[in-house]
C-alpha cells in the first residue's frame, strides 16, 4: 500500500506485538498496513528470553493473571496457524517451567504469593518441589538449589522464528509492511492521517499504537497517558549442546537449536542497551550454581535489550478519549501475550460481542 492509500487499520510498530495484532486483524478480514521503524530502533522483539510464562504473573492483579493464562492456552493453536500458513515453526514447547530458589526463605515467600493468587483464581496448576524431587525432573540441577516451583502451563518458544513467521504471514495475508517509517504526527479528520519522517502520508480508518518505547513520545500526542520506561536485560548464550535441560527456568533454558540461554538482569539504566562484564559474570555464576554442568560450557554471545515497562508492570490497552479510533497496545510480555494479541485482542478492537474484558488495563489507571 503506497503512502496516501487507505487501510482499515494502521499499526505503528512492526515488532512481535504489532505483528501479532496485525495477524489477528487480517484473519478478521481487515485491510492492514504496518509501519515499522529503522534498524536503529530499540527492538525488544529481538532481545527477549523467549518464555511463554504464567507463573508469578498477576500475583496482585488477578485480571492480568487470567489474561496471561488465556494467552498461554491459546498459544498452541496460534503456533499451529503460523506454521500451517508459513511453514515456519515458532518452536513452542509447553511441558512446564521451573522457578528455582537458592534459599528456603525465598521459596517460602514465593509460594505464599502463588497460593494467594491461586485463591483469587479459584485454583492454579503448580507444584512445590524440594531438591530431590527437582532432580528427578531435571538431573542437572545442583545441590545449591533449595527447591523450586513447577508450573505445568509454562513453556518457551523461539522468538526470532516467531518474528519471522509473523512478518511473512502478515504479508501473505495481504498486509503492507512499510519499513524505515517513523511516524512523527497523527491527524484525525474523516480518517487518520499518519505523517512519517520521510514526508510520506498513510491514511487509515483506525490506528493501533504498538511502538514499544516509541509510544512514550507518540502516545501523549494521541491523547494517551504513556508512562513507559525502559529496563535493560542482559542475556548470555552458550555453544550448541546435546540435550541437557528438560525445562525452561527463569535462570536458563535450552533453546531448540541446542544453546543454553542464560539471563536476565533487571537494570534501570535508561536507554543503554549494552552489556557489562559484572552482569555477565553474575548471570554465569548463578547459572553454574543452579546447573553445575554449565561450568564446562563455552559462552559464545551476550547482548542487552530494553523491556517496555509501565509503573505497575501491567499492559496498556486503551482507546484515546481525544481521538476515538486510536488505540494503544503495549506490554513487556510480548512473547507470552502474542497469542492473546493475535486471537483475542482483535475482537476488542472491533468492539465485538465476544471481546475480552480489558477494562483493568486502561491507561486511565495512571495519574
Amino acid at each position: 500500500m503506497a503512502p496516501g492509500a487507505e487501510a482499515d487499520v494502521a499499526i505503528i510498530g512492526g515488532g512481535i506485538v504489532g505483528l501479532s495484532v496485525a495477524w489477528g486483524l487480517l484473519n478478521r478480514g481487515h485491510r492492514v498496513v504496518v509501519l515499522d521503524g529503522s534498524d536503529g530502533s530499540f527492538r525488544a522483539s529481538r532481545g527477549n528470553f523467549g518464555l511463554v510464562w504464567v507463573q508469578g504473573k498477576g500475583a496482585s492483579a488477578p485480571a492480568y493473571a487470567r489474561w496471561t493464562r488465556a494467552s498461554a492456552a491459546a498459544w498452541p493453536g496460534f503456533a499451529e496457524d503460523l506454521r500451517a500458513a508459513t511453514g515456519i515453526d515458532p518452536g513452542l514447547r509447553r511441558n512446564g517451567g521451573l522457578d528455582l530458589h537458592f534459599t528456603e526463605d525465598s521459596l517460602a515467600r514465593t509460594v505464599a504469593r502463588y497460593r494467594g493468587l491461586a485463591e483469587a483464581l479459584g485454583g492454579d496448576d503448580f507444584e512445590i518441589l524440594g531438591n530431590n524431587a527437582l532432580r528427578e525432573l531435571e538431573p542437572e540441577i545442583g545441590p545449591a538449589v533449595a527447591g523450586g516451583i513447577l508450573h505445568r502451563k509454562d513453556g518457551h518458544a523461539n522468538p526470532m522464528r516467531l518474528l519471522r513467521a509473523l512478518a511473512q504471514g502478515v504479508r501473505q495475508r495481504g498486509a503492507q509492511v512499510l519499513v524505515d517509517r517513523q511516524v512523527v504526527a497523527v491527524e484525525r479528520r474523516d480518517t487518520f492521517r499518519l505523517r512519517c519522517a520521510d514526508g510520506g502520508i498513510v491514511a487509515a480508518q483506525r490506528v493501533v499504537l504498538a511502538a514499544g518505547l516509541g509510544a512514550a513520545t507518540l502516545g501523549p500526542a494521541l491523547g494517551f497517558r504513556a508512562p513507559i520506561r525502559p529496563q535493560r536485560g542482559q542475556v548470555l548464550i552458550t555453544e550448541r549442546l546435546p540435550k541437557l535441560l528438560n525445562y525452561p527456568s527463569v535462570i536458563a533454558r535450552q533453546v531448540d537449536e541446542g544453546g543454553i540461554q542464560i539471563g536476565a538482569t533487571e537494570e534501570e539504566v535508561g536507554t543503554d542497551d549494552g552489556t557489562t562484564p559484572e552482569a555477565i559474570a553474575r548471570m554465569a555464576a548463578d547459572a553454574v550454581r543452579a546447573y553445575p554442568a554449565l561450568a564446562r560450557v563455552r559462552l559464545v554471545r551476550s547482548w542487552g535489550a530494553l523491556r517496555i515497562l509501565t509503573p505497575d508492570g501491567l499492559p496498556i490497552y486503551a482507546e484515546s478519549p481525544d481521538m476515538p479510533g486510536a488505540y494503544m497496545v503495549t506490554c513487556h510480555s510480548g512473547i507470552t501475550l502474542a497469542a492473546a494479541h493475535a486471537r483475542l485482542l482483535p475482537a476488542w478492537l472491533d468492539r465485538a460481542a465476544d471481546a475480552p474484558d480489558l477494562e483493568a488495563f486502561r491507561d486511565s489507571r495512571f495519574p
